[in-house]
């Protein structure tokens, strides 16, 4: 069996962080990603999707976004392109075409279970797979009834695929209203909230959000000591959003109260025929492959951990969850400093063994 000193699972920008912050500690980390290429979730998000924070704010330690203007928000093949040219910079063992099945202790080890390969060994991992490979889909009223297309954002591509029909996105975030907003250009779209849906500036006097939490140091302030659960985010507007709604491209309904066939029931007691049931509402930790390491979920499947380090399993830490010790966590402009505080503290066992 292969034995390794720390084994990264996850080849997109938390992964790519941690193997950074791992080589600077003198580790020699292996990278096992799923899928066929390094970036993680990114070549599989919509198309249109563009950055919520500026250039100059998305970057991953040593290596700056790139580009003549670092004040534009980088589209999602730009950040595909980053993170390619980023782990081919870092000069590391990184395996694409390798899916973990399943993690296990072994004495004072780990022993990795591949599919299709052979296990490894390793005194330390760290799982940053994200979570866009496990979408949730909450118990909405009546959605099991529902005959028609139902699709959660993980898999919107484009607004062509949807022209002239009639769809209703769930969701209150920014994926939600951006998806809504682009799909009201060539369907005719309702935004379904429980709740009204808030915005935030993008600017404030003359600058983007994302300079005033860094120079308060909100953005990185540990936060998730104090608060258990995020705060509700506001949806990002630059000015073309906030307005959309309010012009009813796309409207916004109460979430519907069942479903009869294809047949949406809003809270008036009208029923509407409905194409499409699009679920912008989120993602959950993606770790099957922890489910049979004691102590490292809870009974949800949710991960059990201090500011990214495992507290019922030794020598396993997180780096990318929401809120794993602040605002930024889980962005490229913030998951850098997580992986290195992650990094220093299993450096050092690893280096008295």
């Amino acid at each position: 069996m292969e034995h390794v000193d720390v084994v990264v699972i996850g080849g997109g920008q938390s992964g790519l962080a941690t193997t950074h912050a791992l080589l600077r500690h003198g580790l020699r980390p292996v990278v096992l990603e799923a899928s066929g290429r390094v970036a993680g979730s990114w070549p599989r998000y919509y198309d249109s999707l563009t950055l919520f924070s500026p250039a100059r704010y998305s970057s991953l330690p040593g290596m700056p976004f790139p580009g003549a203007d670092p004040d534009r928000y980088p589209h999602r093949d730009e950040v595909v392109d980053y993170l390619t040219a980023y782990a081919d910079r870092l000069d590391a063992d990184i395996r694409t075409g390798h899916r973990v099945a399943a993690v296990r202790r072994t004495g004072s080890t780990f022993e990795v279970e591949l599919e299709g390969g052979s296990p490894l060994s390793a005194q330390a991992v760290v799982a940053a797979s994200g979570s866009f490979g496990h979408p949730h889909r909450p118990a909405l009223p009546g959605l099991e009834e529902f005959t028609g297309q139902v699709l959660h954002a993980a898999d919107y591509r484009r607004p062509v695929l949807f022209t002239g029909r009639r769809v209703v996105v769930v969701g209150t975030g920014n994926s939600a209203v951006q998806i809504a907003a682009e799909l009201a250009g060539t369907a005719r779209v309702t935004l379904a909230t429980r709740g009204p849906v808030k915005f935030a500036a993008q600017h404030l006097l003359g600058r983007d959000l994302h300079f005033w939490l860094t120079r308060t140091g909100l953005d990185i302030a540990p936060l998730g000591r104090l608060l258990p659960r995020p705060p509700a985010q506001p949806v990002l507007d630059d000015g073309r959003y906030r307005t959309t709604p309010a012009a009813g491209r796309p409207e916004r309904q109460p979430l519907f109260t069942g479903a009869d066939g294809a047949r949406l029931v809003w809270p008036n007691g009208v029923r509407e025929e409905v194409d499409a049931l699009v679920l912008a509402t989120g993602y959950r930790p993606d770790l099957p492959y922890l489910a049979r390491l004691d102590g490292a979920l809870n009974e949800s499947g949710n991960p059990r951990h201090r500011e990214g380090l495992a507290v019922g399993a030794p020598g396993l830490a997180f780096v990318g969850l929401e809120w794993q010790r602040s605002l930024s966590s889980n962005s490229l402009r913030g998951v850098g400093r997580d992986a290195a505080r992650i990094a220093r503290r299993l450096a050092a066992p690893l280096a008295r063994s």
